[in-house]
């Protein structure tokens, strides 16, 4: 369900204001033009690597700290409330995330860092129906374009039954594709450090250049499934090669 929701949403927002949506830390993406949703900015060797900062961050949970995160409801509402240095996330057959809107060259800044841990994972989970796609854990990095429909989005989660490292379309929209970062319920519990390579992610997934990255988003949902799921989010921060 947020697949296809989340997508307009985040377009909707950075056609309305892409300058805005950058992070105070992020340099130019690679010039001094406006950038608009979707246009591939310049060649990243227009700036300078060694004035970049080394990371942007995009979310601060240690710090419990929300600046810049907004919120998007569907069907029913996963809470969000900070608890123990993290982002504790909990759903029952509800679904609402949190949104980052962001205008970063991923080219400059291709590595995504995340931590987190759920309780379990969900038994009815099935990402080849509607009724199925529901995960304890996303994390999304969205690509808007100017026109809502070409815009594409990577969801990183952690499965249920899915194995570890596969990737398959969303039911709701082939532009959104689903990649099992983790998988079952062997290290539920348990804080995991992840990394991608979002740059290459894309480039693989989708075959082409990708845009400026617009935004990343968080999400625990159980509406499809009518189930319950409990996650806890940690810092994310988009990092130099």
């Amino acid at each position: 369900m947020f697949s296809k929701n989340l997508i307009a949403a985040v377009t909707i927002a950075a056609t309305c204001s892409c300058a805005c949506a950058a992070p105070p830390a992020a340099p130019p993406a690679a010039s001094t033009e406006a950038v608009k949703p979707g246009k591939v900015p310049a060649p990243a060797e227009a700036v300078k690597p060694s004035k970049l900062p080394a990371e942007i961050a995009v979310g601060r949970f240690s710090a419990s700290d929300f600046t810049g995160w907004s919120d998007k409801g569907f069907k029913g509402k996963t809470s969000y409330a900070f608890a123990d240095g993290a982002l504790k996330a909990h759903s029952v057959q509800g679904a609402s995330g949190k949104i980052r809107k962001l205008s970063v060259d991923t080219r400059l800044y291709p590595r995504l860092t995340w931590s987190w841990k759920i309780e379990h994972t969900l038994k009815r989970e099935d990402i080849t129906a509607k009724s199925g796609d529901d995960f304890a854990a996303r994390v999304y990095v969205i690509f808007p374009r100017t026109l809502f429909w070409k815009t594409k989005a990577i969801s990183y989660v952690w499965a249920a039954r899915m194995p570890k490292g596969t990737s398959a379309a969303s039911p709701y929209t082939d532009k959104s594709v689903i990649v099992a970062v983790e998988s079952g319920d062997a290290k539920a519990g348990t804080w995991l450090m992840e990394e991608r390579d979002i740059y290459e992610d894309y480039k693989r997934i989708f075959g082409e250049e990708p845009p400026l990255l617009g935004g990343v988003a968080i999400m625990t949902d159980t509406d499809d499934t009518k189930d319950e799921a409990t996650a806890w989010y940690g810092d994310i921060t988009l990092h130099t090669p």
